[in-house]
């Protein structure tokens, strides 16, 4: 039996600062197919390329990646000033209406760092620029040193609301993660919840309230040693097993329409 498709949103990406491509992380793909169970594929996501109509009927669920452009503070109604970094304008143009279609279909998504403040914003959300300039956080961003494994080191606890959906997803109310993100959540979006705290304040994982599918996002980096992190395996574990759901369900209608 043939496995579901995950679509891995790719990032824009020079190679040699002139090859221009669209990439995903070998981590992504290894945790969608060995921890999800699923084949992953990476979307370009450019509207001259793919329709989110496309995407929808092509792929069982989607993986809404980190990546170091931003969402374009436009998308949220702020100007934009020398804080909000770099952008992405094509991923936003996919993203966004990529994230409310799987809100209304029930199709799954699992949002990480960038991907998680997508989530936010799609839903009506703002972010801020820069998390380590409000008075009392600390500062989420990747260390610009050191081996790939010390930059994806844990360095955080993130606790979740008792008894919520990451609290019994993960069997634990308290977690380690790491951290490698600059913006964060500013004021959530409609039906956005808020389920962890970094030990900041900083928001670290949400839903979005009555979607019938898998629609949890977080902003730390559970790609990185997801078959033996026990915070990401369980999350990639039931993402798979939502996006396999889906496509059993997608196959049943097919026949019954046959």
């Amino acid at each position: 039996m043939s496995r579901p498709i995950v679509g891995i949103i790719g990032n824009s990406h020079l190679i040699n600062d002139s090859y221009p491509t669209h990439a995903g992380g070998t981590m992504n793909s290894e945790a969608v197919s060995a921890v999800s169970g699923c084949v992953p594929l990476i979307v370009p996501a450019d509207p001259r390329f793919v329709r989110v109509e496309e995407l929808l009927e092509c792929c069982d669920g989607f993986v809404l990646t980190g990546g170091r452009p931003n969402v374009h503070p436009a998308e949220y109604g702020h100007e934009e000033t020398p804080a909000h970094g770099d952008f992405d304008r094509a991923r936003d143009a996919i993203t966004l209406p990529l994230v409310r279609a799987c809100v209304e279909r029930g199709q799954p998504f699992l949002g990480i760092c960038r991907g998680f403040q997508e989530v936010n914003v799609a839903m009506g959300g703002t972010l801020y620029p820069e998390i380590r300039d409000l008075p009392g956080r600390m500062n989420h961003r990747m260390p610009p040193d050191g081996t790939l494994e010390e930059k994806f080191a844990l360095r955080h606890k993130v606790t979740f609301t008792e008894g919520g959906v990451f609290h019994r997803l993960m069997g634990a109310q308290e977690v380690m993660t790491n951290t490698l993100h600059g913006q964060g959540i500013d004021q959530p979006g409609r039906r956005i919840v808020i389920e962890g705290h970094a030990p900041d304040g900083t928001p670290e994982a949400i839903y979005v309230q009555g979607a019938s599918g898998f629609s949890l996002a977080v902003q730390w980096h559970p790609e990185w040693d997801a078959a033996n992190d026990p915070v990401s395996r369980p999350l990639f574990t039931a993402f798979g097993d939502a996006v396999r759901a889906w496509a059993d369900l997608r196959q049943a209608r097919l026949r019954r329409s046959a």
